[in-house]
Formats: C-alpha cells, structure tokens, sequence
C-alpha cells in the first residue's frame, strides 16, 4: 500500500515541535473533528490521535485511518507489539503527514491485553525498544513513547526506572508518562484512570536522573494552576479528560502560558462549523463533528441548556449542523 505524500510545509513543523501542552490520545474522544476544534482554540497545543493498531492500518482501509487535517502539529499514536509492522505503519503515518509517531505502552483496556499490546508492553522493555528502534530507522520525524509507571504488582520505582533505561537504548528521548501503574486485571480502563493511586515524585526522579531525556506529565492534572506548578518540574503537561469536558480550559493556557489569546466561544463555534460543513462527506452524519462541541460553555450561564438540547437533536436523522445555532439561541448564548 502507499500513501500520498503530504505537503512539505506540515512536516515543516516536525522541527519546531512544542510538546509544552498536550492532549493525550482518548478513544473515542481525540478523532479528527475534535482535533480540528481543539486547534481553533490552541494554536500552540500537540494534539494526539486516538491510538490506532497496526493490524487495522495493514488490513482495514488505511487512507480512511490516516486521514487529518486541520489539526497540525499532531501526533499519531500507534498500537502494536510486532517491530515489523511498527516499522510499516511508521511509514505510513510519515507519509500522511504528522509531525511524530508515538508507541502506546500504557493503554490498559481488555483489546489491548488481548493483543498483548498497550500496557502489557511495560513488562517487556526489550521488545519496547527493538520497535522504537524499527520505527525511527524508518522515519524522518520523532517517534516517542507514551507508558505507565508500572504494571500490576511491578509498581516500585526501580522497575519504572529499569524500564525507561533499557526503552532509552532505542535512542528515543521522549517520553509521556502516565503517572499511574496499570491494573491490568480487576480494574476497568476508567477505574485504571482514577484508582490507582499518582506518584508523580517517579516523573520527577526519572527526569532528575536521565536529563538527556525528555518527560511529559500525564495524569490528574486538570486545571491552569495544575499546570503552570508541573511545568516547574517537568519537561511538559498531558492534559486527558480535562480539555475534552471542558475545551475552552485550552484557552486558559494559550493566555498564561503562550500569552495568545483565543478566539471567543462563538467565534469558534462559527469556525468549526465552517469546518463540518467542508468536511462532512456525502452519508455521513453531522453528529460526529457536533458531539465535540458539548462542553465548550462548560461553567457558563445556559451549558446545560446548550448541551440537552444538543443530546435531544443531534442523533436524529434529518439533523444538521442547523442545530447548535438553534441550541445557542434556546440557551441564550447567542
């Protein structure tokens, strides 16, 4: 299979890569159409895809997977255990144009375990590293890692810090770390969010005893303030669940953190809109680009209102993008 290659002038920003704030990759959350959104709101924010196995780039409908725009500088995040097929995959993320291609070692869901792919990763530091190895052979832009700091009952810091010594001899410098062990039986993926307790003293150790390294926080951080106290400690911030419930925390940042200032919730709004209304393909519903907009006036007067009258409408047949000017006005936020 091949791949058109993308414009030069986004791979261009492979070599500027600001990886201060992210978004981490979300299921079922960071697809193409939020991504789109994030970015009208954070221009300088590195967006993740939603993790994507090799097997479905190798078998399924590639071009469909790999499609983006809109959203650059982004990441794509890879799911796989075999260092061939990571290596194909990696070629084939380059040619569609992302600035960098991350190895998920962190996911814990039950597909993953089933796969022995994701979180199951951790207890495999030597097949970790051969794939990272394959991948950056392959590429031109950065391949990183995104990991947990242990995995069942491996929760100590020497096993997190052998880990990360024996991964580094790939030659990969970048590492998102999610603060947490991964429970991979008993806990579900959310519960494996919440439950298990942080430890972000093991982040700062890492960062303290590899500086030749680059490590980005993951994990419970969900406000500015948050944020701003990581950055003290760390390379940079993952942000998860908090800007997807809550976009516009995005813009927050942007003004404390870049000293950019967002566009307005409506102007936004307008833009986004502009943007389905370019995208959307013949059979496809406008519900998958409308859903991301349901947290964008979290905590103001009328979300509610916005959100349920979104929920009431966006699922039926004859909707269109119509709709959330017709939400605006009956929360009265236009």
């Amino acid at each position: 299979m091949s791949l058109n290659k993308a414009n030069t002038s986004a791979k261009n920003l492979t070599a500027e890569l600001d990886r201060t704030i992210s978004v981490a990759p979300m299921m079922g959350c960071t697809d193409r159409h939020c991504r789109a959104l994030l970015r009208l709101i954070s221009p300088h924010v590195l967006l993740f895809s939603e993790m994507i196995v090799t097997g479905a780039l190798i078998h399924g409908d590639a071009q469909h997977f790999l499609r983006h725009g809109n959203d650059e500088p982004c990441v794509l995040q890879l799911g796989g255990s075999n260092p061939a097929e990571l290596r194909q995959c990696a070629a084939w993320v380059e040619d569609a144009g992302y600035q960098e291609i991350n190895l998920n070692a962190g996911c814990p869901s039950d597909r993953v375990q089933y796969g022995g792919i994701g979180a199951c990763l951790m207890a495999k530091p030597r097949l970790v590293a051969e794939s990272l190895n394959e991948m950056q052979q392959q590429v031109s832009i950065p391949v990183s890692l995104k990991c947990r700091i242990g995995i069942d009952d491996q929760d100590s810091y020497e096993f997190f810090r052998n880990f990360i010594e024996v991964v580094s001899e790939s030659g990969c410098k970048i590492f998102y770390i999610h603060a947490r062990i991964a429970i991979l039986n008993g806990l579900s993926p959310k519960e494996n969010r919440e439950i298990p307790p942080l430890k972000y003293d093991y982040v700062y150790r890492i960062k303290d005893e590899f500086p030749a390294l680059n490590f980005y926080i993951n994990g419970g951080i969900k406000t500015e303030i948050e944020v701003k106290e990581q950055l003290e400690k760390v390379d940079g911030v993952m942000l998860g669940r908090a800007p997807y419930h809550d976009p516009y925390l995005l813009a927050a940042l942007e003004r404390s953190v870049y000293g950019t200032i967002s566009p307005s919730r409506l102007d936004i709004i307008s833009q986004y809109l502009e943007y389905g209304r370019n995208t959307l393909r013949p059979g496809e519903h406008p519900k998958h680009i409308i859903k991301h907009l349901m947290g964008l006036f979290l905590g103001c007067s009328g979300a509610k209102r916005f959100r349920r009258y979104l929920s009431d409408h966006m699922f039926d047949e004859t909707c269109s993008f119509d709709i959330v000017n017709d939400a605006l006005k009956d929360a009265s936020l236009a």
